[in-house]
């Protein structure tokens, strides 16, 4: 790094040392941003900055999908999105190392509605927080897929922008995260640059012609950067796609790509470059479908009264798994997700329905989340001290609740489900999102 930064090395130095700055990103779909702030991310225009850290946990917004807390650098992800994509017209997107969400629920949030996009994730630990994070995000036309990258070869030429965040040595969190540094060595570094290549060899076969791909990573050394890039462009055959980027803004362009460093921007270590597969966009084959698509069409009696729960039914295409559980995804998104599950086992809707018992919908714990539920569903208002009861799956106190279903909303956003039984009511937030830990930082047990 002395090599890299000249004179700029002390001040690097001295950034390391420092608290890293603090800062989320709002969901736009929900919330309108904090109302106290210390500035906004240049580079994207939901990205804030806070004073100081809060305790996360305990907001009940969090939770409620109101924003996601997300390190600025990344963020410049968004900035790339506007320079290389038509962002008005339908896309078909990937993000294929995507947990645990921070990026994928910024480019949810970005695309176009009649757009779909696929999270994936290979490790399954992480595929379910990702999942958890993107069903609290709320937006109805993305799935979630827990494959190897090379599972994806059958979809060749077909995706509009491939996102490749993909595991590095870590290097831009040394301030953040003391395990990244105990990790490192020269040989992790080189094991990590073949990994990538192996992941970007994947991801470049399943670029449309006039596709987007995105790399990027939290790490400075140039095997992993650079190197990477100049790769794709000599082997691979892409095209570099340069980002125009304000001199204010402190990020350091390289030859190939952006360079974050803490010292010049209010962020972390960060690499991002972007390039495009040459040649002009063609409809490629369908699939062989596999011999049973593990989600087909709800049957319309079911169907009818699980769409009394959403907002726009005629616009979603109603699912239902071989053991009864609905899902859904919008009408525009259901020829791209039938050829996706054509080759993806591990593929399902983010948007869960729940299951119909004697006549009625249960809900899903997604479904109370989702920008797609009726705005006619009762609920009942939580302070915050009721919120977070609500959260640890306790008893909310609530002294009046309406018979039935009921959503829990805090500052006029869903949290989960409860059923009022007259004398008391069932809290039905799910267990393994429940928050552990109490007022003062400690976790119960």
């Amino acid at each position: 790094m002395q090599a890299v930064l000249g004179v700029e090395w002390e001040a690097f130095q001295a950034a390391l040392s420092a608290s890293p700055p603090v800062s989320l990103r709002a969901n736009a779909a929900k919330w309108p941003g904090p109302a106290q702030h210390d500035g906004r991310t240049p580079w994207c225009p939901q990205g804030y900055y806070l004073a100081e850290r809060p305790v996360f946990t305990l907001d009940p917004l969090l939770h409620a999908g109101a924003y996601y807390v997300q390190e600025a650098s990344s963020m410049f992800v968004a900035e790339a999105l506007r320079q290389t994509l038509d962002l008005s017209r339908p896309l078909l997107a990937l993000d294929l190392a995507a947990a645990p969400g921070g990026k994928s629920t910024l480019i949810a949030g970005m695309l176009s509605a009649d757009s779909f996009f696929i999270a994936n994730e290979v490790i399954r630990s992480r595929y379910n927080i990702l999942r958890h994070n993107l069903a609290r995000w709320g937006l109805p036309n993305v799935a979630i897929s827990n494959h190897d990258p090379g599972d994806f070869a059958p979809l060749a030429g077909r995706f509009d922008l491939v996102l490749t965040d993909a595991p590095c040595s870590g290097e831009g969190l040394f301030r953040k995260d003391p395990d990244a540094i105990r990790e490192w060595s020269p040989q992790q570094v080189n094991f990590c640059a073949a990994r990538q290549r192996r992941i970007l060899a994947d991801a470049v076969r399943l670029l449309a012609p006039g596709g987007v791909l995105i790399y990027s990573t939290c790490t400075y050394n140039f095997e992993e950067n650079e190197e990477n890039a100049e790769w794709l462009q000599a082997e691979a055959g892409l095209e570099y796609v340069p980002l125009t980027v304000p001199r204010e803004w402190g990020i350091a362009e390289s030859r190939f790509g952006c360079r974050f460093y803490p010292h010049r921007v209010r962020g972390e270590g960060f690499y991002l470059v972007c390039f495009r597969k040459p040649g002009a966009k063609a409809t490629p084959d369908k699939p062989k479908r596999l011999p049973a698509l593990r989600l087909k069409p709800t049957a319309a009696k079911t169907a009818d009264i699980a769409a009394t729960w959403l907002k726009r039914p005629t616009e979603m295409r109603l699912l239902e798994d071989a053991a009864g559980r609905l899902s859904a995804i919008p009408v525009t998104a259901e020829e791209a997700f039938f050829t996706a599950s054509a080759a993806l086992y591990r593929i399902e809707p983010i948007l869960e329905l729940g299951e119909v018992k004697q006549g009625e919908l249960i809900p899903a714990p997604a479904l109370a989340l989702s920008t797609a539920l009726s705005d006619s569903i009762p609920s009942v208002d939580l302070d915050k001290t009721q919120a977070l009861r609500y959260l640890r799956k306790e008893d909310p106190q609530v002294p009046e609740v309406p018979r039935g279903w009921v959503l829990a909303r805090y500052q006029n956003l869903p949290l989960g489900w409860m059923k009022g039984l007259g004398n008391r009511v069932n809290n039905y937030f799910p267990k393994e999102w429940r928050i552990l830990m109490r007022e003062g930082g400690k976790v119960k047990g």
